[in-house]
C-alpha cells in the first residue's frame, strides 16, 4: 500500500529544498503545514491516501483539460468567456464585448505601480493582480508591496528596446508562410516578400508572395476590380469593403497576430481561386 509519506513525505521534502525558493519562509510554512495534515490523514493500510491522491490526479486533469479549452478557443480567435470575436495582438488579446483579456509582461523590465495617496511610485520586476484587485509587486522573487485596489491609480509596464525586438524575432522565426501563388514557403525577410489585403468579394483577404515573380502573375490572374484597386489603393484610406485587418496592414507583427503556424498542402499553379 502507499502511504502519505510515500506520497507526500521524504520526496516532497526533497523537491522543496531543491526548488529555486529554498530556504523562503514561504517554504518551510507549507512544509510544516504539510506535515501536520500527514500525520492526521496519515492511516495503518495507506487506503486513504491512494485514494485521495487519485481524486487530486483527476482534479488536476480536470483542470487542465479546461485550461486547453480555453486557450484552443483563444487561439481560433474568439473570447473564450463570451464566444465574441477577440482583437489579437502580438503582445496581447482582448475582447471589446465583455473585457476578458491576456497580455504578456515583460521579463526583464521593470514595472512601476503607481500610489493614490501619498502620491508615490513603487517599482518592482512583476506584480500580480490577485481576487480582490490586490496588487502584489515582486522584487527578487520576494513580495515588497501588497496594494489594495483603491491604493494604486495605475500600473506601467517598462519594456526595453532589446526584449521588444527579441520577442518579435522569435514570433517571426516560428511563422510558416504559404505563398499565395505557387503556395511554397514565403519568407517574410526576404527579398520579393509581399503582404497585400486584396477584396475579391465583400471582406478583405490576405495574401503573402514569395517573390515579385509570384505577386505579378496573382495581379494578371485576378486583375484589380473596376470600382476599386486593392493593389495600388491604401486600405487606411478605403471603405469599400468589410475590414478584417486594422490599418496597419503591412506590419509583420499582423502575421504572428494571426497564428500563421503551418503550411497547406502543396498546389500547382493556378489553382488558387477567388475569395468571396
Amino acid at each position: 500500500m502507499i502511504s502519505w509519506r510515500d506520497l507526500f513525505g521524504n520526496n516532497r521534502e526533497k523537491e522543496l529544498e531543491n526548488s529555486e525558493v529554498q530556504g523562503a519562509s514561504t517554504v518551510r510554512d507549507i512544509r510544516e503545514d504539510m506535515n501536520q495534515s500527514i500525520l492526521l490523514l496519515e492511516d495503518a493500510d495507506g487506503t486513504r491516501g491512494s485514494r485521495l491522491q487519485r481524486e487530486a490526479e483527476k482534479e488536476a486533469k480536470s483542470a487542465a483539460e479546461s485550461s486547453v479549452k480555453r486557450l484552443r478557443v483563444a487561439q481560433m480567435g474568439r473570447c473564450p468567456k463570451c464566444g465574441e470575436t477577440l482583437r489579437k495582438h502580438l503582445f496581447a488579446a482582448l475582447c471589446p464585448e465583455c473585457g476578458w483579456h491576456t497580455f504578456d509582461t515583460p521579463k526583464n523590465g521593470p514595472v512601476r505601480v503607481y500610489l493614490r495617496e501619498p502620491e508615490g511610485i513603487i517599482e518592482g520586476q512583476r506584480c500580480y493582480s490577485v481576487k480582490g484587485g490586490m496588487l502584489l509587486v515582486l522584487r527578487d522573487e520576494m513580495v515588497v508591496a501588497k496594494i489594495p485596489r483603491h491604493g494604486y491609480s495605475r500600473v506601467e509596464y517598462l519594456w526595453n528596446a532589446e526584449e521588444v525586438a527579441q520577442h518579435h524575432q522569435e514570433v517571426t522565426d516560428r511563422l510558416v508562410v504559404s505563398c499565395g501563388w505557387c503556395n511554397k514557403p514565403a519568407v517574410p525577410a526576404a527579398d520579393g516578400f509581399h503582404l497585400v489585403h486584396i477584396a475579391f468579394g465583400s471582406s478583405q483577404e490576405r495574401f503573402c508572395f514569395c517573390s515579385d515573380d509570384c505577386y505579378e502573375a496573382f495581379r494578371r490572374m485576378y486583375p484589380a476590380r473596376t470600382h476599386r484597386d486593392c493593389y495600388d489603393r491604401a486600405c487606411e484610406t478605403c471603405d469599400l469593403c468589410i475590414k478584417r485587418y486594422d490599418d496597419h496592414s503591412t506590419d509583420l507583427r499582423k502575421l504572428g497576430k494571426d497564428y500563421i503556424l503551418t503550411s497547406k498542402p502543396e498546389r500547382s499553379p493556378g489553382q488558387n481561386r477567388e475569395r468571396s
